[in-house]
């Protein structure tokens, strides 16, 4: 299993019955499909417009490392290149959105079941709950909803590795408080399905955030979104959780 609390680091996954897990395609020449899944931290907003978020950082450090990764998804925002390679624009951020429902609409249901029956995705990578914590919809209930949305994925996609980030930090100290308690729920969630078999693991995105002691102001563009610093640092945190389970690239 590749749970780590920090969640900065990756390995090959034993599965059921001792053989060696991976999520990826192992044809040469054949991308790891990456689904991220998420709401606007996902899609990448900035005021300026989205602008890829995370996935641009990710991309980079995949490329940095010879890794083979695409992104996946209905929806398409981000550069046309990243250091002088063809961007993977895909993605499934959907801004505004909540786990269930509420908000702008939900993840959970036509959304998730839609972008997985089309793309089929090897690894899913789910950061969501911004929305249903800022908005106080039912913050009791969040992480329930969260561990329906993640059985929901295992279901869809039973052999991809779907990596269940927390949610960063928000600028206002109440509702900051509710993110807190809501990410440390997260862990448990992730670790009752693995030990039972399922191909998940858990990613610490709020560790990684609040590193920087000042990130209110130097990852942040706004109280609830990253600035491009911020999502540079997703992006290697996300990158961190499935590195090395990457094909090598051609």
């Amino acid at each position: 299993m590749i749970e780590s609390p920090s969640g900065n680091t990756a390995q090959a996954v034993p599965a059921v019955g001792g053989a060696t897990y991976m999520p990826c395609p192992t044809t040469a020449g054949t991308a790891c499909a990456v689904l991220p899944l998420g709401d606007s931290i996902t899609e990448g907003y900035l005021p300026s417009g989205a602008n890829g978020g995370y996935r641009v950082e990710l991309f980079r450090q995949a490329g940095l490392a010879g890794k083979n990764v695409t992104f996946v998804g209905t929806q398409m925002n981000g550069p046309t290149t990243v250091d002088n390679r063809t961007f993977p624009r895909r993605h499934e951020g959907r801004g505004g959105y909540t786990i269930a429902g509420g908000g702008q609409g939900a993840l959970a249901g036509t959304v998730t079941d839609t972008a997985i029956s089309t793309y089929h995705p090897n690894i899913v990578l789910l950061m969501i709950g911004t929305n249903d914590i800022n908005g106080n919809i039912n913050v009791a209930t969040a992480p329930t909803r969260l561990g329906q949305l993640i059985d929901e994925i295992i279901t869809d996609a039973p052999t991809a590795l779907v990596v269940v980030a927390s949610i960063i930090p928000v600028a206002d100290n109440n509702t900051n408080a509710r993110v807190q308690t809501y990410n440390a729920a997260i862990p448990a969630l992730v670790n009752t399905r693995a030990a039972a078999g399922k191909h998940v693991v858990f990613l610490d995105n709020y560790a990684a955030f609040i590193t920087d002691p000042n990130y209110r102001t130097s990852l942040m563009v706004d109280t609830l979104h990253p600035n491009a610093a911020g999502y540079a640092v997703l992006g290697r945190a996300f990158h961190g959780a499935i590195s090395a389970l990457l094909p090598a690239a051609p």
